[in-house]
């Protein structure tokens, strides 16, 4: 029955995330840091296909996304956003040992001066490219785990893939914008068409990626709700 002031004394449940306990946390965080380190080792190569343009890092990327869908909905918006701030951190501190590596003096002798080259043309981080993958990776990763969360807020444990893909959609849009405005003259884009064209290609494949993937990001989300103790029995 209604309560004094009006409003049912029936509240809604308060959505079920797990602690950081088990070993699934930390192995899922080692992932997203590798990929996003290597991410940016291929973003800095542009890579045309046909019509389309994109950069190396193109296959890689939308993996750190799902990993961030599959930690938001389990583990909750704070331990999501510390696993984002990490991998931020590892792959900043990756660059800076790109660059210690690279500075050192080498060999002189042929083999040493090509060796040399070669680990700068691979490894030498730029710094435009670096500062763009970054910010990307910060906002478009937080922004998209908040929007994950405060749906199972309103939803519970119902309606999954719709918290996966309309939290990828927007998260995937900011990332790809702020990458793209930064990192576009580094790679070669020009002109607006061609920074349209890297946009819009960013964007529907990254975005296109997860979706073709949630079926699996499902599975794996409850696979791993059913193996986290503080998580609770989920319901079918």
């Amino acid at each position: 029955m209604p309560s004094p002031s009006g409003s049912s004394t029936l509240s809604k449940p308060a959505p079920r995330f797990a602690s950081i306990g088990s070993p699934y946390f930390g192995i899922m965080l080692a992932v997203m840091a590798v990929v996003l380190i290597l991410s940016n080792i291929g973003a800095s190569k542009g890579v045309v296909l046909g019509p389309i343009i994109t950069d190396g890092g193109f296959f890689l990327f939308p993996l750190a996304y799902i990993l961030g869908d599959v930690m938001s909905e389990v583990y909750g918006f704070k331990v999501a956003r510390k696993a984002i701030i990490t991998s931020f951190a590892l792959s900043a501190f990756a660059s800076l040992c790109y660059w210690v590596i690279i500075v050192l003096p080498g060999f002189t002798d042929e083999y040493g001066t090509a060796k040399q080259a070669a680990i700068e043309g691979a490894l030498g981080p730029v710094p435009q490219i670096v500062l763009a993958s970054l910010l990307a990776f910060l906002a478009g990763q937080t922004i998209n785990s908040w929007i994950l969360v405060k749906m199972k807020e309103r939803t519970g444990e119902k309606t999954l893939w719709a918290r996966l893909m309309g939290s990828s959609v927007v998260g995937e849009f900011v990332d790809t914008l702020i990458f793209c405005s930064i990192a576009a003259s580094v790679i070669g884009i020009t002109d607006f068409g061609m920074f349209a064209n890297y946009v819009l290609v960013g964007f529907v494949y990254k975005t296109g990626v997860e979706f073709l993937f949630v079926p699996i990001t499902v599975l794996v989300v409850g696979y791993i709700k059913k193996r986290e103790p503080s998580y609770g029995p989920v319901a079918a």
